[in-house]
């Protein structure tokens, strides 16, 4: 078993570093766990070239090795180079697929009620890009591996979900946006933006809870600051 960081996220506006708007591109941080002959990738957020690149220098790895594509959420920034993956399958949990397709079709929907302008068409063609990613993404029960399995983290997203995975010294949780920083864990934060908040602090709390290894959702891999020392 192996947990290794491929590239290292960012939000497109930091709230915590008083940051009012976008001042960077955002995109989640993406993971990669070797677990037997499976090799599961976690949030393919860059773009194609710029991914494949990161997982030659970080792990040596080929996109057509991936045997797994893992969306903690459908965020637009959580899986932007996920077509480099083609010969894997792509999981995601069930809450996220169903509130996320739901949204799409409302907006394909609105969009085709009026005449369309060069932008709503592109928007539509985008809209239509992420409808054919999240048909393909097939929903994953309780675990991608024995040792790797689902973590839901409702709030930020109706049915965002990380993972956990067990070793025989310590226990690691990939958290998505559930806990995107290390600010918003050494400060108790969930973002702002969060669909619903109670929720959000709930999953916040649980993943503190069990993990001794974090990786956040737009940072690194760190140990959780409530444990001792493993």
């Amino acid at each position: 078993m192996e947990v290794r960081i491929i590239s290292i996220g960012a939000l497109s506006a930091h709230p915590l570093w008083n940051e009012k708007g976008p001042v960077r591109v955002g995109h989640a941080t993406t993971t990669l766990i070797r677990a037997d002959k499976a090799m599961i990738l976690i949030d393919p957020a860059l773009p194609e070239a710029a991914l494949a690149a990161r997982l030659r220098e970080r792990a040596n790895v080929q996109p057509s090795e991936i045997t797994h594509v893992f969306l903690t959420s459908f965020r637009p920034d959580t899986h932007r180079g996920i077509t480099a993956f083609d010969r894997a399958e792509w999981l995601i949990h069930q809450d996220e697929r169903e509130g996320v397709g739901q949204a799409l079709v409302i907006q394909l929907k609105k969009l085709a009620e009026g005449e369309m302008s060069a932008d709503d068409r592109r928007i539509r063609e985008s809209l239509e890009q992420d409808v054919a990613i999240l048909q393909r993404c097939k929903v994953v029960a309780e675990s991608i591996v024995e040792r790797v399995d689902i973590f839901p983290l409702p709030g930020v997203t109706p049915g965002m979900c990380g993972l956990l995975i067990e070793e025989p010294r310590h226990t690691t949780v990939i958290c998505g946006d559930a806990i995107p920083t290390v600010e918003h864990l050494e400060q108790g934060k969930v973002l702002v933006s969060a669909l619903d908040v109670e929720k959000a602090k709930a999953s916040f709390e649980e993943a503190v809870e069990i993990a001794d290894l974090l990786v956040l959702g737009r940072d690194n891999m760190v140990v959780n600051p409530t444990k001792r020392p493993f």
